[in-house]
Protein backbone atom coordinates (compact mmCIF):
# COMPACT_ATOMS: atom_id res chain seq x y z
CA UNK A 1 0.00 0.00 0.00
CA UNK A 2 2.83 2.41 0.76
CA UNK A 3 4.24 2.09 -2.77
CA UNK A 4 0.97 3.27 -4.30
CA UNK A 5 1.17 6.72 -2.73
CA UNK A 6 4.94 6.97 -2.39
CA UNK A 7 6.12 10.38 -3.50
CA UNK A 8 9.70 11.45 -2.90
CA UNK A 9 8.65 15.10 -3.18
CA UNK A 10 6.04 14.76 -0.44
CA UNK A 11 6.87 14.89 3.25
CA UNK A 12 3.79 15.19 5.48
CA UNK A 13 4.15 18.12 7.87
CA UNK A 14 3.88 17.52 11.63
CA UNK A 15 2.90 13.89 11.04
CA UNK A 16 3.51 12.62 14.57
CA UNK A 17 1.80 15.65 16.12
CA UNK A 18 -1.21 15.31 13.80
CA UNK A 19 -1.70 11.64 14.68
CA UNK A 20 -1.44 12.44 18.38
CA UNK A 21 -3.87 15.30 17.97
CA UNK A 22 -6.44 13.10 16.23
CA UNK A 23 -6.27 10.65 19.16
CA UNK A 24 -7.06 7.82 16.75
CA UNK A 25 -9.37 5.00 17.79
CA UNK A 26 -8.72 1.78 15.83
CA UNK A 27 -12.38 1.43 14.80
CA UNK A 28 -13.01 5.16 14.35
CA UNK A 29 -14.15 7.26 11.40
CA UNK A 30 -11.71 9.90 10.16
CA UNK A 31 -11.51 12.49 7.39
CA UNK A 32 -8.41 13.84 5.68
CA UNK A 33 -9.83 16.98 4.08
CA UNK A 34 -6.61 17.67 2.18
CA UNK A 35 -5.28 14.35 0.84
CA UNK A 36 -2.37 15.92 -1.07
CA UNK A 37 0.48 13.43 -1.32
CA UNK A 38 -1.31 10.97 0.96
CA UNK A 39 1.22 10.89 3.78
CA UNK A 40 -1.19 11.77 6.55
CA UNK A 41 -3.87 9.46 5.16
CA UNK A 42 -1.56 6.46 5.01
CA UNK A 43 -0.43 7.06 8.60
CA UNK A 44 -4.05 7.25 9.76
CA UNK A 45 -4.91 4.02 7.96
CA UNK A 46 -1.99 2.28 9.64
CA UNK A 47 -3.64 3.00 13.01
CA UNK A 48 -7.11 1.76 12.01
CA UNK A 49 -8.38 -1.81 12.22
CA UNK A 50 -10.68 -3.43 9.66
CA UNK A 51 -13.70 -1.63 11.10
CA UNK A 52 -12.18 1.83 10.82
CA UNK A 53 -12.98 4.18 7.94
CA UNK A 54 -11.14 7.02 6.24
CA UNK A 55 -12.73 9.55 3.91
CA UNK A 56 -10.32 11.64 1.84
CA UNK A 57 -11.07 14.87 -0.01
CA UNK A 58 -8.97 16.98 -2.37
CA UNK A 59 -9.45 19.64 -5.03
CA UNK A 60 -6.44 18.59 -7.10
CA UNK A 61 -7.32 15.99 -9.78
CA UNK A 62 -3.76 14.61 -9.57
CA UNK A 63 -4.12 13.99 -5.84
CA UNK A 64 -7.48 12.34 -6.40
CA UNK A 65 -5.94 10.01 -9.01
CA UNK A 66 -3.50 8.78 -6.36
CA UNK A 67 -6.26 8.51 -3.76
CA UNK A 68 -8.38 6.44 -6.16
CA UNK A 69 -5.54 3.92 -6.47
CA UNK A 70 -5.48 3.65 -2.69
CA UNK A 71 -9.24 3.14 -2.60
CA UNK A 72 -9.01 0.20 -5.04
CA UNK A 73 -6.88 -1.81 -2.60
CA UNK A 74 -8.32 -0.66 0.71
CA UNK A 75 -12.08 -0.89 1.26
CA UNK A 76 -11.80 1.32 4.35
CA UNK A 77 -11.10 4.34 2.10
CA UNK A 78 -13.67 6.59 0.41
CA UNK A 79 -12.53 9.29 -2.03
CA UNK A 80 -14.25 12.53 -3.04
CA UNK A 81 -13.03 15.12 -5.53
CA UNK A 82 -13.98 18.56 -4.29
CA UNK A 83 -13.37 21.23 -1.69
CA UNK A 84 -13.42 20.56 2.04
CA UNK A 85 -16.02 23.33 2.27
CA UNK A 86 -18.41 20.69 0.87
CA UNK A 87 -17.60 18.37 3.78
CA UNK A 88 -21.14 18.13 5.18
CA UNK A 89 -22.61 17.27 1.78
CA UNK A 90 -19.81 14.77 1.14
CA UNK A 91 -20.44 13.03 4.48
CA UNK A 92 -24.13 12.75 3.61
CA UNK A 93 -23.25 11.12 0.28
CA UNK A 94 -20.90 8.70 2.06
CA UNK A 95 -23.46 7.97 4.81
CA UNK A 96 -20.99 9.05 7.48
CA UNK A 97 -22.02 10.59 10.80
CA UNK A 98 -20.32 11.12 14.15
CA UNK A 99 -16.81 11.60 12.78
CA UNK A 100 -14.04 10.85 15.29
CA UNK A 101 -11.45 13.16 13.77
CA UNK A 102 -10.99 15.62 10.91
CA UNK A 103 -7.62 16.81 9.62
CA UNK A 104 -7.01 19.86 7.43
CA UNK A 105 -3.44 20.41 6.21
CA UNK A 106 -3.79 23.80 4.54
CA UNK A 107 -1.66 25.34 1.84
CA UNK A 108 -0.02 23.59 -1.10
CA UNK A 109 2.11 20.48 -1.29
CA UNK A 110 5.68 20.15 -2.50
CA UNK A 111 4.42 18.13 -5.47
CA UNK A 112 2.12 20.96 -6.50
CA UNK A 113 4.98 23.45 -6.26
CA UNK A 114 7.22 21.18 -8.33
CA UNK A 115 4.61 20.80 -11.11
CA UNK A 116 5.24 23.80 -13.37
CA UNK A 117 1.91 23.30 -15.17
CA UNK A 118 0.01 24.35 -12.04
CA UNK A 119 1.64 27.77 -11.83
CA UNK A 120 2.10 27.89 -8.05
CA UNK A 121 5.87 28.28 -8.02
CA UNK A 122 7.89 31.36 -8.84
CA UNK A 123 10.93 29.07 -9.27
CA UNK A 124 9.54 27.12 -12.25
CA UNK A 125 8.29 28.64 -15.47
CA UNK A 126 4.83 27.58 -16.55
CA UNK A 127 1.31 28.83 -17.22
CA UNK A 128 0.08 31.31 -14.61
CA UNK A 129 -2.86 29.14 -13.53
CA UNK A 130 -2.73 28.71 -9.72
CA UNK A 131 -6.03 26.80 -9.47
CA UNK A 132 -6.06 23.80 -7.14
CA UNK A 133 -8.63 22.27 -9.48
CA UNK A 134 -7.76 23.31 -13.01
CA UNK A 135 -11.11 22.01 -14.30
CA UNK A 136 -13.07 24.78 -12.55
CA UNK A 137 -12.90 28.49 -11.96
CA UNK A 138 -10.78 31.22 -13.48
CA UNK A 139 -6.98 30.93 -13.79
CA UNK A 140 -4.79 33.65 -12.34
CA UNK A 141 -3.67 35.04 -15.69
CA UNK A 142 -7.27 35.76 -16.74
CA UNK A 143 -7.96 37.60 -13.50
CA UNK A 144 -4.75 39.65 -13.83
CA UNK A 145 -5.72 40.58 -17.37
CA UNK A 146 -8.96 42.27 -16.29
CA UNK A 147 -8.51 43.31 -12.62
CA UNK A 148 -8.28 47.02 -11.86
CA UNK A 149 -5.20 48.45 -10.21
CA UNK A 150 -7.18 49.00 -7.00
CA UNK A 151 -8.35 45.37 -6.98
CA UNK A 152 -4.82 44.07 -7.41
CA UNK A 153 -3.51 46.32 -4.63
CA UNK A 154 -6.29 45.15 -2.31
CA UNK A 155 -5.57 41.45 -2.91
CA UNK A 156 -1.80 41.81 -2.54
CA UNK A 157 -2.15 43.76 0.70
CA UNK A 158 -4.89 41.69 2.32
CA UNK A 159 -3.76 38.19 1.37
CA UNK A 160 -0.03 38.72 0.99
CA UNK A 161 0.74 41.62 3.31
CA UNK A 162 2.84 42.89 0.41
CA UNK A 163 4.66 46.16 1.25
CA UNK A 164 5.10 47.11 -2.40
CA UNK A 165 1.56 46.22 -3.51
CA UNK A 166 0.92 49.59 -5.17
CA UNK A 167 4.14 49.56 -7.21
CA UNK A 168 3.64 45.92 -8.27
CA UNK A 169 0.03 46.61 -9.29
CA UNK A 170 1.10 49.65 -11.33
CA UNK A 171 3.73 47.55 -13.11
CA UNK A 172 1.23 44.76 -13.84
CA UNK A 173 -1.24 47.22 -15.39
CA UNK A 174 1.51 48.76 -17.51
CA UNK A 175 2.98 45.42 -18.61
CA UNK A 176 -0.34 43.88 -19.66
CA UNK A 177 -1.03 46.74 -22.09
CA UNK A 178 2.01 45.55 -24.01
CA UNK A 179 1.59 41.80 -23.65
CA UNK A 180 -0.71 39.54 -21.58
CA UNK A 181 0.94 38.15 -18.44
CA UNK A 182 0.39 34.44 -18.96
CA UNK A 183 3.42 32.72 -17.38
CA UNK A 184 4.90 32.56 -13.90
CA UNK A 185 8.29 33.91 -14.96
CA UNK A 186 6.66 36.87 -16.74
CA UNK A 187 5.00 37.84 -13.45
CA UNK A 188 8.19 37.21 -11.49
CA UNK A 189 10.14 39.63 -13.70
CA UNK A 190 7.51 42.32 -13.21
CA UNK A 191 7.64 41.87 -9.44
CA UNK A 192 11.45 41.93 -9.33
CA UNK A 193 11.55 45.22 -11.24
CA UNK A 194 8.93 46.69 -8.90
CA UNK A 195 10.80 46.00 -5.66
CA UNK A 196 14.16 47.25 -4.33
CA UNK A 197 17.04 44.78 -4.59
CA UNK A 198 17.32 44.65 -0.81
CA UNK A 199 13.85 43.08 -0.70
CA UNK A 200 15.31 39.79 -1.93
CA UNK A 201 17.78 39.54 0.94
CA UNK A 202 15.68 37.23 3.10
CA UNK A 203 13.04 35.79 0.76
CA UNK A 204 12.15 35.76 -2.92
CA UNK A 205 10.45 39.06 -3.85
CA UNK A 206 7.58 37.18 -5.54
CA UNK A 207 6.69 35.13 -2.44
CA UNK A 208 3.94 37.36 -1.08
CA UNK A 209 2.40 38.22 -4.45
CA UNK A 210 2.16 34.57 -5.51
CA UNK A 211 0.68 33.65 -2.14
CA UNK A 212 -1.91 36.41 -2.34
CA UNK A 213 -3.05 35.59 -5.87
CA UNK A 214 -3.24 31.86 -5.08
CA UNK A 215 -5.35 32.47 -1.98
CA UNK A 216 -7.68 34.74 -3.96
CA UNK A 217 -8.03 32.46 -6.99
CA UNK A 218 -8.87 29.44 -4.84
CA UNK A 219 -11.00 31.33 -2.28
CA UNK A 220 -8.92 29.61 0.40
CA UNK A 221 -9.85 31.76 3.40
CA UNK A 222 -13.54 31.80 2.54
CA UNK A 223 -13.53 28.01 2.17
CA UNK A 224 -11.91 27.62 5.58
CA UNK A 225 -14.48 29.94 7.18
CA UNK A 226 -17.31 27.95 5.60
CA UNK A 227 -15.84 24.60 6.63
CA UNK A 228 -15.23 25.05 10.36
CA UNK A 229 -18.93 25.30 11.39
CA UNK A 230 -19.67 22.17 9.34
CA UNK A 231 -16.89 20.28 11.10
CA UNK A 232 -18.30 21.34 14.45
CA UNK A 233 -21.59 19.70 13.52
CA UNK A 234 -20.07 16.55 11.99
CA UNK A 235 -17.73 15.60 14.82
CA UNK A 236 -18.81 12.96 17.31
CA UNK A 237 -18.71 13.90 20.96
CA UNK A 238 -15.00 13.97 21.91
CA UNK A 239 -14.11 14.00 18.21
CA UNK A 240 -10.99 15.96 17.30
CA UNK A 241 -10.39 18.87 14.93
CA UNK A 242 -6.78 19.19 13.75
CA UNK A 243 -5.75 22.08 11.48
CA UNK A 244 -2.24 22.73 10.19
CA UNK A 245 -1.87 26.24 8.77
CA UNK A 246 1.06 27.91 7.06
CA UNK A 247 0.43 31.62 7.35
CA UNK A 248 -1.15 33.98 9.83
CA UNK A 249 -4.40 34.60 7.93
CA UNK A 250 -5.34 30.93 8.12
CA UNK A 251 -4.25 30.60 11.72
CA UNK A 252 -6.25 33.66 12.79
CA UNK A 253 -9.44 32.12 11.40
CA UNK A 254 -8.83 28.79 13.15
CA UNK A 255 -7.76 30.44 16.40
CA UNK A 256 -10.80 32.68 16.49
CA UNK A 257 -13.20 29.84 15.75
CA UNK A 258 -11.79 27.62 18.48
CA UNK A 259 -11.68 30.47 20.99
CA UNK A 260 -15.18 31.58 20.14
CA UNK A 261 -16.64 28.13 20.75
CA UNK A 262 -14.36 26.96 23.51
CA UNK A 263 -15.74 25.92 26.90
CA UNK A 264 -13.99 28.88 28.48
CA UNK A 265 -14.95 31.40 25.80
CA UNK A 266 -16.78 33.64 28.25
CA UNK A 267 -13.61 34.13 30.26
CA UNK A 268 -11.43 34.85 27.24
CA UNK A 269 -11.13 37.81 24.97
CA UNK A 270 -11.37 36.03 21.62
CA UNK A 271 -12.10 39.10 19.49
CA UNK A 272 -9.56 39.08 16.69
CA UNK A 273 -9.66 41.84 14.14
CA UNK A 274 -9.85 41.24 10.40
CA UNK A 275 -12.31 38.34 10.38
CA UNK A 276 -15.92 38.27 11.62
CA UNK A 277 -17.15 35.69 14.12
CA UNK A 278 -18.06 32.27 12.72
CA UNK A 279 -21.19 31.20 14.55
CA UNK A 280 -22.53 27.68 15.03
CA UNK A 281 -26.26 27.64 15.70
CA UNK A 282 -26.22 25.40 18.75
CA UNK A 283 -25.55 26.53 22.29
CA UNK A 284 -24.79 23.19 23.90
CA UNK A 285 -21.92 22.22 21.61
CA UNK A 286 -18.50 23.50 22.64
CA UNK A 287 -14.84 22.93 21.88
CA UNK A 288 -12.16 22.03 24.36
CA UNK A 289 -8.77 23.44 23.44
CA UNK A 290 -6.18 20.67 23.26
CA UNK A 291 -3.22 22.73 22.15
CA UNK A 292 -1.24 24.84 19.71
CA UNK A 293 1.95 23.33 18.29
CA UNK A 294 4.86 24.46 16.11
CA UNK A 295 7.27 22.38 14.10
CA UNK A 296 10.40 21.14 15.80
CA UNK A 297 13.88 22.27 14.79
CA UNK A 298 14.62 18.74 13.62
CA UNK A 299 11.65 18.67 11.25
CA UNK A 300 12.46 22.11 9.87
CA UNK A 301 16.00 20.93 9.17
CA UNK A 302 14.70 17.97 7.16
CA UNK A 303 11.77 19.80 5.58
CA UNK A 304 12.21 23.57 5.26
CA UNK A 305 8.63 23.96 4.01
CA UNK A 306 7.44 23.09 7.53
CA UNK A 307 9.10 26.12 9.13
CA UNK A 308 5.95 28.26 9.22
CA UNK A 309 3.48 25.52 10.15
CA UNK A 310 1.21 25.92 13.18
CA UNK A 311 -1.12 23.16 14.30
CA UNK A 312 -4.19 23.73 16.45
CA UNK A 313 -6.19 20.91 18.03
CA UNK A 314 -9.62 21.05 19.64
CA UNK A 315 -12.08 18.45 20.90
CA UNK A 316 -15.85 18.58 20.68
CA UNK A 317 -17.62 18.45 24.01
CA UNK A 318 -20.98 19.25 25.59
Amino acid sequence: MKNIIENKQHTPVMLTEALTGLNIKPDGIYIDGTFGGGGHSLAILNKLNNNGRLLVIDLDPDAIAVANKLQTIDQRVSVFHGSFCQIKEICQQANLINIDGILLDLGISSAQLADSTKGFSFSNDGPLDMRMDNTKGEPAYKWLDKATQEEIIKILREYGQERFAKKIAESIIKARTIKPITTTFALVEIIKKSCPQSYARFKHPATRTFQAIRIFVNKELLSLQQTLPQIMQLLAMHGRLVVISFHSLEDIIVKKFINQHSVDALSNNYAIRKFPAINVNTDHIKLKKIGRYKTSAGEIKNNNRARSAIMRVAEKCA
